[in-house]
């Protein structure tokens, strides 16, 4: 029998009908995902619920998302349908285009960042604040972790896909740890993909620390020293590259793996995608 989420919160139906839900996602369409805005703030602002711009945005357009008084629950998304419970406070006021002033409803601290339910809202970022009843039936108790969620563990390898702004937070240390140093054990093939036209770039990386030392070429100069990005990055500048630019990984091998064979099998994938015609790659 699943837990649901009034089995751990315990509202009374006045409570419940004076609640909202609010699902965080990402920050607009390709932005930053609300749940790594919230790892890096400090432990004691996740223990407090007090994480600024992470929640209570109280506007939908000219229509408020909330009014004075009521009680509102906020997760933020860990994968499609898992959520963390980053805060629970009740409205003081909804200043205009703001994020609303707030008192956090301490008998809930012990839960921020621990409690884990699993909620279908989908992909839509026009709407993410219902009536909390709507989804009671429907959020299911995932877990309670025994202590702070600190960010999610490498995955492996066949799930490297990163958008510019996450692999830039990784390799400054603030969000998900273990991912740079498993980048810097594997060389391997690339793939930097311009989602503003679609355009792909065909990379390799065998230096002695791997994947890691060769994205972090490109976190530095934004262009990696390549041809075309370096005429890219002289037109559009370096913005261009941190809102458009994802990094995936499309093979991997060990650090002593022969480069001349990975050098290969770039030129391998450089003619599957036709990048040298279609894409950023110069030969």
């Amino acid at each position: 029998m699943n837990l649901l989420l009034n089995d751990v919160l315990h509202l009374s139906d006045d409570d419940i009908e004076n609640s909202k839900i609010e699902f965080n996602m990402q920050a607009g369409s390709g932005g930053q995902p609300f749940i790594d805005r919230w790892l890096k703030h400090t432990e004691e602002e996740k223990t407090a619920g007090t994480c600024k711009d992470c929640s209570y945005w109280g506007w939908y357009g000219k229509q408020r998302n909330f009014y004075p008084g009521q009680w509102v629950f906020s997760f933020a998304r860990m994968s499609d349908d898992e959520w963390l419970l980053i805060s629970a406070a009740q409205i003081v006021d909804t200043p205009a285009d703001g994020w609303a002033d707030v008192m956090v409803l301490d008998k809930y601290k012990s839960l921020f960042g621990r409690l884990i339910i699993k909620c279908k809202k989908g992909h839509t970022f026009s709407r993410y604040v219902f009536n909390l009843r709507k989804y009671l039936d429907q959020a299911v108790v995932r877990e309670i972790l025994p202590c702070i969620y600190s960010g999610e563990k490498f995955e492996g390898y066949d799930q490297v896909n990163l958008p510019y702004h996450r692999l830039a937070d990784i390799f400054e240390g603030r969000i998900l740890p273990t991912y740079y140093e498993a980048l810097k054990k594997i060389t391997g093939v690339y793939c930097l993909t311009d989602t503003n036209n679609g355009k792909l770039y065909i990379g390799s990386a065998t230096g002695e620390e791997g994947v890691a030392q060769r994205w972090g070429n490109y976190l530095d100069s934004k262009h990696g020293g390549n041809k075309k990005l370096i005429e890219l990055f002289k037109q559009e500048g370096h913005e261009y590259f941190e809102k458009y630019f994802t990094f995936t990984l499309l093979e991997y091998f060990g650090l002593s793996y022969d480069p001349m064979k990975i050098k290969d099998r770039e030129q391998y994938w450089k003619r599957c995608f036709d990048t040298i015609k279609n894409g950023y790659n110069d030969n």
